[in-house]
């Protein structure tokens, strides 16, 4: 995908403009303001249900070809401080004992999981997530390093990434990474402005993260990713410009650019945060484009829904060859069939369906000190799931799907996806998708509408989506 045109042919107005909403909008903002999922997955995480245990996944895992690579997630679900913008599954220490601990068990799921594949299996992918994993000493990170290595067979060419915290990042931290064979790292940056990281209380210096950038570089880390946020409190079109300005110095591979999920309902501490400060639907549709012409300008591509990446940047190719994938962690170049997750909460995606651990880190730990896995919820994936999941990825990659293709793939009748079709029809309306036979195409000038067209597809959604972000 190369950069995509300059979006001026549909402006309109809003109404009731606040005081804040100082960019003006090529978006028809109302199409936006419906909650619908980020789809890092089909069936979605709502769905999975308590039907799906220990039992069921170690029969999954069991039944894995050996001759298929693995990824491997890894969740660390701790922070020292609590950013109340998160939506993560995290919880806050100020002693490092219960962290500790908790790698005693992931290594030793580890190992039950490695029991259970009954051979020593192939990975291609490793990712780091939290919480912070940063906040791992470099000696648990290498135990538990040394465990996966003795476990698995880890490809040569294995990418493996990690998530980081800049604030107290240091030196033996990036060195320690760099030991662990770690490739990538994606640097927290979410907004530079001191009056926006005191509302979501994530205090964050420009040297805090530059001496980061500096030390991982320094280590030989050099695929580095930032991730920023926008449709946070008092975020302006200066800020915004500050912020990208900030990134593009620091000269990264690639930027993963989300858009704020305010769920107080769900997420309690984001209650903490002023709404009345908040953007609305038009605003933050601005403050996206806004961000896509300036990334855009400086040379990156547009990846997916929410990525920049650098022209010759894999992922960049990836999305202009077709074989971009997505999944729990966002897009990726990752295209292994079985996706296993390690930590609690962390889910795993196979070809059977998805399996998730207890939630809960007490839940998790007293499954794995009694020997056995923690898994507590999950989905089987039906024939139309798979169906569904393959259309709904296609268009989150490359927002356009050939439907005559996939009915031949999948050897369909030529009325299957008619309701997916009746419930394009307001987007086809608004020129945000185009129905050209049967090829479906996302309006290029109109990428968030790539979630309300992958919606028309998802035959889980029900009418109560206040469960699910903005679309916007």
């Amino acid at each position: 995908m190369g950069k995509l045109p300059h979006r001026r042919l549909l402006t309109i107005k809003a109404a009731a403009r606040s005081p804040r909403e100082e960019f003006g909008m090529t978006y028809p903002a109302h199409l936006f303001a419906a909650r619908v999922p980020r789809y890092t997955s089909y069936p979605t995480a709502p769905h999975f249900h308590s039907g799906i245990r220990e039992t069921t996944y170690r029969a999954w895992l069991a039944a894995l070809p050996e001759e298929i690579p693995l990824s491997l997630y890894l969740h660390v679900p701790f922070c020292d401080t609590l950013c109340w913008f998160c939506g993560c599954h995290t919880k806050i220490v100020n002693n490092y004992r219960l962290v500790g601990s908790y790698c005693d068990l992931l290594a030793k799921e580890v190992e039950m999981v490695a029991d259970a594949l009954g051979a020593r299996r192939r990975v291609t992918h490793i990712h780091w997530g939290g919480g912070s994993p940063t906040l791992l000493s470099p000696t648990d990170l290498a135990r538990l390093t040394a465990t996966m290595r003795r476990r698995f067979d880890i490809a040569g060419d294995a990418e493996c990434a990690i998530e980081i915290d800049p604030r107290g990042f240091d030196g033996d931290t990036a060195w320690a990474l760099a030991e662990a064979g770690v490739t990538r790292a994606s640097i927290g940056v979410q907004d530079c402005d001191p009056r926006v990281q005191k509302a979501i209380n994530r205090i964050q210096s420009d040297a805090e993260t530059e001496d980061c950038v500096r030390l991982l570089r320094a280590a030989g880390i050099s695929r580095l990713n930032l991730d920023l946020i926008y449709g946070l409190p008092y975020q302006t079109k200066d800020s915004i410009r500050r912020n990208i300005a900030f990134a593009l110095s620091l000269n990264p591979d690639r930027l993963a650019v989300f858009g704020y999920a305010h769920v107080p309902a769900f997420k309690k501490h984001q209650a903490l945060i002023p709404e009345h400060a908040l953007p609305g639907v038009a605003e933050r549709l601005a403050q996206e484009e806004l961000i896509h012409d300036l990334l855009c300008e400086a040379g990156y591509v547009a990846v997916g829904l929410d990525h920049y990446a650098r022209p010759g940047d894999p992922m960049a190719q990836a999305a202009a060859d077709g074989t971009l994938a997505r999944n729990f962690q966002g897009y990726t170049t990752d295209t292994a069939p079985a996706l296993i997750g390690f930590g609690a909460s962390a889910i795993g995606s196979l070809p059977q369906g998805y399996a998730q651990n207890e939630v809960a880190i007490p839940a998790w730990r007293a499954a794995i000190e009694a020997g056995g896995l923690a898994t507590a919820r999950g989905i089987e994936l039906t024939f139309d799931d798979r169906v569904r999941r393959h259309v709904i990825e296609r268009l989150m990659c490359d927002f356009s799907v050939d439907l005559k293709q996939v009915r031949r793939r999948f050897h369909l009748p030529c009325h299957y996806f008619a309701d997916a079709l009746d419930r394009l029809q307001p987007l086809v309306a608004e020129a945000a998708v185009t129905l050209d036979g049967d090829t479906v195409t996302v309006n290029p000038q109109m990428r968030p509408a790539v979630r309300l067209a992958a919606a028309a597809f998802d035959a889980w959604l029900d009418g109560g989506n206040a469960r699910h972000a903005m679309t916007a």
